[in-house]
């Protein structure tokens, strides 16, 4: 039952149009699923996957699957082949990722983050060297993966949660996806602005929100609507933008997008900050098939708000979205940002052997566990690592301080130091491609042996005794440590499951 101060202001919005709106409640809502270009070429893993995929129009690497596919409990989903993902949700990066002029690429200039996460795929890199994007509003993670997709281990990622419970699960996908150059953050909007001034090239705003579009999704947010929280989500929208503004570069590009139909939230939204920033403008971008132009009426009358985009669940095959695309004025050539503790120092890699301050089990571990491949990304000349206890992370190029900041995930999780010896991550495992490794154990998707292993299983193998990369037809899932003939399991408690 939709609510009823919802229903006829939806059919104030709305006019002829409200009866194809009603009826798109009664029809099943429409699952897609991102696939990681850092683990798979989309045109490739169309060929051979498992479910019956369509393209999405509107992402590049998104498809659509069948009500009747499963793609949660498929071994790929475990090895972060994919991103179980709504459709109409994937549309704010495809937006925030267009590429920005070239004086405002050079913004960051001299940090070269080098291309050491994940293959191009022959998809052009959008992203560049030295960029640094933040994703204020993260949880749980589908727009910041898709972030890390397009920039391919390129420049700085921070990903930002401010319930802790959301950051966790934020976190771990990043994780999931083996993702590298990505700074997760349990903060406030209003203390990472406290840290970072004009210091970001591209911020996604994707606020917390009524969210009216996903009552076909998710029954509790219906019953959880009312005008009054409209209207609290649009003051706190107010706030967020506020210190978004105040933490992106000169020339930068800003995202905001909501999942919900309220003009509060949308267009007024935005209207309100244009009022209240008049050094942003809204950037004019193509809307794919289906999409609409925002409406000046919901907005003060402004026109320029026409190119603002909904998304409409009755004219396309998604759930309610909107987005607004807005750029700030100047050149972020002329302002390099500034991080209120600077660059992270870390451990420098020549000092990895020193005792007491480097880590040498893990560069022992390195030496016999990584081809030449793998040294160059994950233990490389002028790599910067941070020791928390006896946890090691290899830190991004370029990654600011943590200092005065809750993170939960400085960079890749290396592993951990146990009685003078070290233990490879998840983290690290997931990240991991087979030509980084000296030894892989691949187990076909199909056969009861991966499903086994990600329930805790091990396995017989033969070989070299040490850590072998598990892999699922040749995506990385984990890792096993092999001895006298059998493969013992690593696979992380936490994760395992019956597939």
């Amino acid at each position: 039952m939709l609510p009823e101060d919802f229903v006829n202001r939806m059919k104030e919005m709305l006019g002829e149009e409200y009866p194809a709106f009603y009826e798109s409640y009664e029809k099943p809502r429409y699952q897609a699923l991102r696939v990681n270009p850092l683990k798979a070429e989309s045109r490739k893993f169309d060929a051979i996957a498992p479910f019956s995929l369509t393209p999405v129009p509107w992402a590049a690497d998104g498809f659509y699957y069948a009500a009747s596919d499963t793609p949660g409990r498929h071994p790929y989903h475990e090895a972060g082949v994919y991103y179980i993902q709504e459709p109409s949700a994937m549309a704010p990066v495809e937006y925030l990722t267009l590429p920005l002029a070239a004086e405002q690429t050079a913004a960051a200039a001299g940090a070269d983050a080098g291309r050491r996460d994940g293959a191009d795929n022959g998809k052009s890199v959008v992203v560049g060297d030295g960029e640094r994007i933040l994703d204020l509003c993260a949880a749980p993670g589908g727009k910041s993966t898709q972030i890390a997709a397009a920039m391919r281990g390129n420049g700085i990622l921070v990903s930002n949660e401010i319930h802790p419970a959301r950051a966790k699960i934020l976190s771990e996908n990043v994780e999931r996806m083996g993702i590298c150059n990505a700074m997760v953050t349990n903060e406030t909007p209003q203390h990472l602005a406290e840290h970072f001034t004009e210091y970001f090239t591209r911020i996604l705003v994707d606020a917390p929100c009524s969210g009216e579009g996903m009552f076909r999704k998710n029954e509790e947010a219906c019953g959880q609507w009312s005008l009054d929280n409209v209207k609290l989500c649009a003051d706190r929208q107010d706030e967020i933008l506020d210190c978004a503004a105040a933490m992106l570069s000169q020339g930068g590009r800003l995202v905001y997008s909501t999942c919900t139909f309220a003009p509060a939230e949308n267009e007024g939204s935005v209207s309100r900050f244009l009022d209240r920033h008049p050094e942003f403008y809204i950037e004019k971008v193509a809307p794919a098939e289906g999409m609409a132009p925002g409406v000046p009426a919901w907005g003060d009358g402004r026109a320029e708000l026409l190119a603002t985009i909904r998304l409409w669940p009755h004219r396309l095959r998604g759930e309610g979205h909107y987005l607004a695309v807005l750029r700030k004025s100047g050149s972020s050539g002329n302002n390099p940002g500034y991080a209120a503790n600077g660059e992270e120092n870390g451990i420098l890699a020549r000092d990895i052997k020193t005792p007491g301050k480097g880590c040498v089990e893990y560069l022992e571990f390195a030496e016999t566990s990584f081809t030449k491949a793998g040294m160059k990304r994950f233990a490389y000349e002028g790599a910067k690592y941070i020791k928390f206890g006896d946890q090691l992370y290899l830190v991004p190029q370029g990654m600011p301080s943590v200092k005065g900041l809750k993170v939960l995930r400085p960079g890749l999780h290396l592993g951990t130091v146990k009685k003078g010896r070290f233990e490879p991550s998840h983290a690290l495992a997931l990240a991991a491609k087979t030509g980084e490794v000296l030894h892989t154990a691949d187990l076909p998707a199909d056969s009861r042996e991966i499903r086994g292993y990600l329930n805790g299983e091990t396995f017989p193998a033969e070989g070299e005794k040490g850590w072998y990369l598990v892999t699922v037809d040749d995506y990385s899932a984990g890792w096993g440590k092999l001895a006298g003939g059998v493969m013992k399991n690593h696979y992380p408690k936490g994760l395992r499951k019956q597939l």
